[in-house]
């Protein structure tokens, strides 16, 4: 599978310049980052880690060349019926619990258990859970713990952490976001009627989604337009990074915004298969290759600077856009490897400045592509990375 690189712009919109074009002391193209959120509900696997690690090298790089706001928001998606619903089975089943001494695993299980209970907690039960989040940004304890220890991993890994702690609610109410739908001729609300609310982009040829059900309830997609529908626009560039799961709801989300005003940028990624299968987390079975274990076994070779080279050559390079590669502990090793010979810096250095190197991997849009220039690191013959760039993207 290949990255989709596609933009959708605003009618008449002009062409927005190269970074490297822009006149010394004018203002800076800004470009706006939404990657998918992470449910924190269960260790980081290897198909996490990787659209988590593509994400920040995009972001350190293109910040070097333009303004860049990371929109990573665990706070706007904790409405989801996934969320709220596990959230109520752990307090139906497990009660007052110490999640503070849980694992990353140990709470995972718990997920698991809730996932292959197959009951739906009914909206009365989980009104008052998502009361909490929208009034009070309260978070469940249990997903704190998952935050909190996340958060330890993004700081062994030398990742931009863009709130993972921090009530960042979306802008838009969803009473607000579904006007404003119906404004642009996109939604479809049978609440009148007792039914559902739906994104309509039936005019451009897209089917009709279900955004709310007809309790009232939100998916993800509703989530993520209450966070985009009123930020996107304010930039010149937004990219959406995602797994190809979602590429139907992404393509609908690609069409709203662009209709609000945004040019829009979408990188689909592969996950990553284990033992050539690819599996939900909701599943389990992650047994050592959650990022957690990968860091303790790589950490007890390698100091931090190699871990942090070595899983982006890995993860961005080496397992590319696709999903045809199994994870394999030995390749990560090799990737490590690698990582230390670069960071010895024998050999020449390229010599260019960092805007000039980082511009060679962008085409017609303002973002840095992580994989091109991730994979320019291991081509053969070629000049070694600066330190400059090193430190500035991958370390």
């Amino acid at each position: 599978m290949q990255t989709s690189l596609q933009a959708t712009s605003a009618p008449g919109r002009a062409g927005l310049p190269d970074a490297d074009a822009v006149p010394p002391g004018a203002a800076r193209p800004r470009v706006l980052l939404a990657p998918i959120t992470v449910t924190p509900s269960k260790p980081l696997t290897p198909s996490h880690l990787k659209g988590l690690l593509w994400a920040d090298v995009l972001y350190r790089a293109t910040a070097q060349l333009a303004e860049v706001t990371y929109r990573y928001s665990p706070t706007t998606y904790h409405l989801t019926e996934q969320t709220l619903g596990f959230w109520e089975h752990l307090d139906r089943t497990v009660g007052d619990t110490d999640y503070s001494v849980l694992t990353e695993e140990e709470i995972g299980e718990l997920y698991v258990g809730y996932r292959s209970e197959g009951r739906r907690a009914g909206a009365a039960a989980l009104r008052p859970y998502a009361e909490a989040v929208e009034l009070h940004g309260w978070v469940h304890p249990a997903s704190a713990r998952i935050l909190q220890r996340w958060a330890a991993h993004y700081a062994r890994l030398g990742m931009h952490d863009a709130g993972l702690l921090a009530h960042q609610p979306p802008e838009l109410g969803l009473e607000e976001v579904i006007d404003r739908l119906g404004t642009v001729g996109m939604c479809l609300d049978q609440r009148a009627y007792g039914g559902p609310v739906f994104l309509d982009a039936t005019r451009y040829g897209l089917p009709l989604r279900q955004i709310v059900d007809a309790r009232g309830r939100p998916n993800y997609l509703a989530c993520a337009l209450r966070e985009l529908v009123a930020l996107a626009p304010r930039f010149d560039e937004t990219v959406l990074l995602y797994d190809r799961e979602l590429e139907p709801d992404y393509l609908l989300l690609e069409r709203t915004l662009s209709v609000c005003g945004a040019t829009v940028r979408r990188i689909t990624l592969g996950r990553v298969p284990i033992d050539g299968q690819i599996r939900s987390a909701r599943h389990g079975d992650w047994h050592d290759h959650t990022a957690g274990a990968l860091l303790s076994r790589a950490g007890a070779e390698y100091d931090d600077a190699v871990l942090r080279l070595g899983m982006r050559l890995y993860f961005v390079a080496g397992l590319g856009p696709g999903q045809r590669q199994s994870f394999r502990h030995g390749a990560l090793r090799q990737s490590l490897a690698r990582a230390a010979r670069l960071l010895s810096h024998e050999g020449a250095t390229d010599p260019a400045p960092l805007p000039e190197v980082l511009a060679r991997h962008r085409s017609a849009h303002l973002h840095v592509n992580p994989y091109r220039l991730t994979s320019g690191l291991l081509a053969r013959h070629r000049l070694a990375p600066s330190p400059e760039l090193l430190s500035a993207v991958y370390l």
